[in-house]
């Protein structure tokens, strides 16, 4: 009996697609390789030698792009195969570049990808291969139940499955081609042994347009350990356990709470911003202009304790500006620098040239920077008042309170950011469309719940202050953050805690699909009333 009539895979089952030629032969060499690779264990298992040469059979490696060529159209039917010839697996890894990177040729490709759906303009590159798979497979998956289902799987950047890309990509494969998630790996630590490649953070998702009764999420507790597997009954686009649901960008809160933009963008070239040493040169030539400057908090600066200022002049009269010729120079060349701009937008503010394009001061509020390390168990915001303004690298919840300080500080919050978050690199990407606006405050906490957020977030603030010389970079630092800041947050999100449910959540995946399910509730027939003018808002009022 010759062993090779016990094979079921065998290397001219293999197709591959290429763009580069070198690294499509070297694949083509690798499955010889392989090929041979698996002839020397039977061999060893069996006792029968099966020579590789003459070579009989080879993987078909086609050098091409993948975007452009039909799939299809590749494939050679099997000898004695009744079925159209198809693939039954579908894998790689596509090349990983964000919406921001991709050439004006990757563009072009993404777009004829998504034919009409011009939202897409924000996806990443690999979502092409999403898309087409999952085409694919509407295609040419078999009807018959008794013939093997197409399954596809691919090693991708985790911002497919985050932030404003999931509803645009999902909704897609979910809702156009039917497709569910059979399995999926969260985002881990992936590099090789090749030399100048760098590590990257990636997820695996695998999927098919048919279900499956078992279904399996591998999970990190850190993006360089081994995976903790569990058997779950589905599997969310967030790859979480849960319902298939989407968050759509909204512009006002699902919550009654405050509402939240973007810091002011000063459009100013630079002329109404200053370093401590800048303010202090200006105002020994200008003493008397030390009442137009207010403290400016970027991110960067917000974080790393590093004061800067600018000139806030939206209330100051004309004929005062007049006496300050030093005031009016940066004025002059604020107005050159927009009447000199590319863009129209800021030609346009040109006609008021000593304000900032935003003038955004209310008496308190809480600064969010839009990007913060991932490393920092909390995104450290702060509590301000209008002796502050927040540049357009922070986002600003408007007239808030120290309740909604401590909601927003709490490991609560901070679930929801880690699922439902853009990234920068691996960094946390904050937005007010998808993240703050959809967030799930809690329902109807009492007023001594309340009570018991205000003050452990006051003791927050408290355990700050204990540390004046360290910024916020020290203080969050994993590795030096202090005992009595650790203990004043344990505190606080026992607080919030209390404010969802008495019960406490024993892991990060019980608390994001508690919360996942209380937006369900909150949102529940509020898009259907949206397009009739009317949005749904939970009673309680935070």
């Amino acid at each position: 009996t010759n062993v090779n009539q016990y094979f079921l895979v065998d290397l001219d089952q293999f197709y591959g697609i290429e763009i580069g030629e070198f690294p499509s032969q070297i694949a083509q060499v690798a499955m010889f390789l392989i090929d041979h690779q698996m002839n020397m264990l039977v061999s060893d298992k069996f006792g029968e030698y099966i020579p590789l040469i003459p070579l009989k059979k080879s993987a078909v490696i086609i050098n091409d792009n993948s975007l452009n060529i039909e799939w299809q159209s590749i494939i050679k039917p099997l000898e004695g195969e009744i079925e159209v010839p198809r693939f039954h697996y579908i894998m790689g890894n596509p090349p990983f570049i964000g919406m921001q990177l991709q050439t004006v040729e990757q563009k072009s490709e993404m777009a004829k990808v998504f034919r009409e759906d011009k939202s897409a303009g924000v996806l990443d590159y690999v979502a092409a291969w999403y898309k087409l798979a999952a085409e694919y497979m509407l295609k040419f998956q078999p009807n018959e139940s008794l013939l093997p289902k197409t399954k596809v799987a691919f090693v991708s950047t985790n911002s497919i499955c985050q932030g404003e890309q999931v509803s645009i990509l999902w909704s897609v494969l979910f809702n156009q081609t039917h497709c569910k998630i059979h399995f999926a790996h969260r985002t881990f630590r992936w590099s090789n042994e090749a030399k100048g490649i760098a590590a990257v953070h990636v997820i695996i998702v695998g999927f098919s347009n048919v279900d499956s009764s078992k279904k399996y999420l591998y999970q990190y507790s850190n993006i360089n350990s081994e995976p903790i597997v569990s058997q779950v009954g589905n599997i969310s686009p967030y790859l979480t356990e849960g319902r298939d649901i989407f968050l759509t960008s909204m512009n006002k809160p699902i919550c009654v709470v405050p509402h939240i933009k973007r810091g002011n963008s000063p459009y100013d070239g630079g002329y109404f911003l200053f370093t401590q040493e800048e303010k202090d040169t200006f105002l020994k030539n200008d003493p008397a202009s030390a009442f137009m400057f207010k403290k400016f908090l970027g991110a960067k600066e917000f974080i790393n304790n590093k004061p800067k200022w600018c000139l806030w002049l939206k209330s100051i009269q004309p004929h005062i500006l007049k006496n300050h010729p030093l005031v009016i120079e940066r004025i002059n060349s604020v107005k050159h620098f927009r009447e000199n701009s590319p863009g129209k937008e800021t030609q346009a503010y040109a006609k008021t040239p000593s304000l900032f394009r935003d003038q955004n001061n209310p008496d308190s509020f809480i600064v969010i920077p839009r990007v913060s390390s991932e490393n920092r168990r909390y995104i450290p915001n702060g509590f301000f008042n209008s002796d502050y303004i927040a540049g357009d690298t922070c986002m600003t919840v408007m007239d808030a309170k120290t309740f909604h300080f401590g909601v927003l500080t709490s490991e609560m919050h901070m679930t929801w950011v880690r699922y439902t978050c853009g990234r920068l690199k691996s960094d946390f990407r904050y937005s007010k469309d998808i993240v703050y606006n959809n967030y799930p405050w809690p329902e109807n906490p009492t007023d001594k719940q309340k009570l018991d957020v205000e003050k452990a977030a006051q003791a927050v603030l408290d355990a700050r202050a204990q540390f004046p010389d360290s910024s916020l970079a020290d203080l969050y630092d994993p590795n030096t953050m202090p005992p009595a800041l650790v203990k004043a947050h344990q505190a606080l999100d026992k607080a919030v805690d209390q404010c969802y449910r008495t019960q406490p959540f024993l892991s990060e995946a019980k608390r994001i699909e508690y919360l996942f399910e209380l937006y369900e509730k909150y949102t529940a027939g509020m898009f259907a009333e949206e397009k009739q003018k009317k949005v749904k808002k939970i009673k309680s009022d935070l």
